[in-house]
């Protein structure tokens, strides 16, 4: 019998959703796997960037480092050995920056004070202080001060004061134990006294007006306001009426308290006698001529000179050193989260905004301070 035909099943044909599923399947499948890679690695670099920050910022909150500085003269390749750390002190100085925004750059006396503590014997070879200022208040003042006289203890470094423009009353008390005061021509210095007010008195009120926020007084007797230079008194600074004798002496015995303590600093730092600095030099500014002569600088350079001078006093080759001070972070930090503020110091607020400093919407405090506070609060 011939052979019958054997009639095989064709194989299944692939559908072509089938097919067209498997190949999206593996396509979004490795697009996938490659998306996944970029995100690790870019999450990896994000993460080292935020990290590289968050240290920086650490860093510059604790105690300062080579690392963030900027060169603002000599050798850029100079190691920590021949780096001398430059602190501005510009503007109003005020405690801390909970004290608000003035119509001036400020100086915070508490955050100058933080990184000079941190700084240790190997980190820089000394410092030097850019001094601008009209004062500010006394903590403020202070806080600088004591931190300069407890590096100086702790790392036997010098530290060196170079006036810019003024370094007036609380400029000097945070300048006074400097190793070295060295004023710029056509600066000011000295100022040593302390000031409070203003105190308004209207006299005879005959309506009041206004807002809250904008009062006005109408008086037929005028308006008048003092400033105070050195269970009763509840609403001492009252201006419906004259203060009293003993309100008088209560706040010109606190002054004079503070007053003493400033001379005593000058005194002891400068060696000057304390009598000396109460009779002749008294709360008055001087040209750097005249500074020198009454002992409060030592000596009137400009800053090229200044700098050179401050090499030779710390032992350093002025050709291989350098002078460099904490930067600003840059863009892409600041959109990391760093603080777009140099720690210590605060810009001018912006124009059309109101001073919102402790100095101008509080009570009046007693101030190492030189000229009108209208510049500072407006």
């Amino acid at each position: 019998m011939p052979p019958q035909p054997v009639f095989l099943p064709q194989p299944p044909r692939e559908r072509p959703f089938r097919r067209g599923f498997g190949l999206g399947a593996g396509a979004g499948l490795g697009v996938g796997t490659v998306l996944l890679v970029l995100g690790i690695v870019g999450s990896l670099i994000t993460a080292l960037i935020y990290g590289a920050v968050i240290g920086a910022a650490v860093s510059g909150a604790s105690g300062p480092r080579v690392s963030g500085l900027e060169t603002i003269w000599g050798s850029e390749t100079a190691t920590p050995a021949q780096t001398v750390l430059a602190i501005p002190i510009e503007g109003v100085i005020q405690a801390e920056g909970g004290d608000g925004f003035a119509l001036t750059a400020s100086t915070y006396g508490y955050e100058i004070a933080r990184p000079l503590d941190g700084l240790g014997t190997d980190d820089a070879a000394g410092v030097v202080l850019l001094m601008n200022t009209p004062g500010g208040t006394i903590n403020g003042s202070r806080a600088i001060a004591d931190a300069v006289e407890r590096y100086q203890r702790r790392t036997g470094k010098k530290v060196v004061a170079f006036v810019q423009g003024m370094s007036a009353s609380g400029g000097m008390y945070a300048m006074a134990g400097a190793d070295r005061i060295i004023a710029d021509h056509g600066t000011l210095v000295g100022s040593i006294g302390v000031i409070f007010g203003p105190f308004v008195r209207y006299r005879d009120v005959v309506a009041t007006s206004g807002s809250i926020l904008e009062p006005g007084v109408s008086t037929t007797g005028g308006i008048t306001q003092e400033y105070l230079t050195q269970g009763k008194g509840k609403d001492f600074g009252n201006p419906f009426r004259d203060m009293t004798a003993q309100e008088r002496k209560v706040m010109n015995d606190g002054m004079a308290n503070e007053y003493g303590e400033f001379v005593a600093w000058v005194a002891r730092n400068r060696d000057i006698p304390a009598q000396r600095i109460i009779d002749d030099l008294g709360a008055y500014i001087y040209d750097p001529k005249t500074a020198i002569a009454k002992k409060l600088i030592d000596a009137q350079l400009g800053p090229d000179e200044a700098f050179r001078d401050t090499m030779q006093l710390m032992g350093l080759d002025a050709a291989t050193a350098r002078i460099a001070k904490r930067k600003a972070a840059s863009a892409l930090e600041q959109l990391l989260g760093a603080s777009s503020r140099i720690y210590g110091y605060q810009a001018a607020a912006p124009a059309g905004t109101k001073a919102s400093s402790v100095l101008c919407t509080g009570a009046p405090q007693p101030l190492l301070w030189h000229g009108p506070v209208t510049a500072f609060c407006g």
